[in-house]
């Protein structure tokens, strides 16, 4: 499994499973990124001094955008992540493509999807995903960081720097995207 798609499907996964360890059954009526919570978990991470911190908020902030809208959208949110994890991507496109139809302002259903696209090779689809993302919720910083796997993909390392910038924007101490951006910077400078 190339690097890229290994690393999608294991954050995927683990943010999933940390999803579950921590959803209240039934909490549907205050789910998704129109949370009140949010505003003020976003204003905390961008003053986030520590990786730790910022780690923690974006955690929080993931609990939030991972609770569907109603429970179907929510089983068919954690069908679409069993068959990744099982690498049953056609399933699990199918499944996405369910929840997107059920559920289309749920912003977490589009990225989803173009997590899904993004793993069988469908740039373009996991980009117009993307762009429905952030436009229900624009400080998604875990759709730019699939935006920046795409540019990284296409080989495009300015486009993905710029990507990456826009997370440390929101997330100013996120340590992923920090290491990302110095690195394609050190690789960008090299190219000169």
């Amino acid at each position: 499994m190339p690097r890229i798609r290994r690393c999608a499907v294991l954050l995927s996964t683990a943010l999933f499973c940390a999803f579950l360890a921590v959803t209240v059954p039934g909490d549907f009526a205050s789910a998704d990124q129109n949370h009140p919570e949010l505003d003020r978990l976003f204003d905390d991470l961008a003053v986030a001094e520590a990786p730790p911190e910022a780690a923690r908020l974006e955690g929080r902030i993931w609990h939030r955008w991972l609770m569907a809208p109603d429970e179907v959208s929510q089983q068919l949110l954690a069908e679409v992540e069993m068959s990744m994890r099982g690498g049953e991507l056609d399933t699990a496109l199918d499944q996405a493509d369910a929840l997107v139809e059920a559920a289309p302002d749920f912003a977490e259903g589009w990225n989803k999807r173009a997590t899904v696209r993004f793993l069988v090779g469908d740039n373009d689809g996991s980009v117009a995903d993307i762009r429905r993302t952030l436009s229900l919720e624009p400080r998604h910083f875990g759709a730019i960081s699939g935006l920046a796997l795409i540019f990284l993909r296409q080989g495009d390392k300015s486009a993905a720097l710029a990507a990456f910038e826009q997370v440390l924007e929101i997330s100013p101490a996120s340590q992923q995207a920090r290491s990302s951006a110095e690195r394609l910077r050190r690789e960008l400078e090299s190219d000169i």
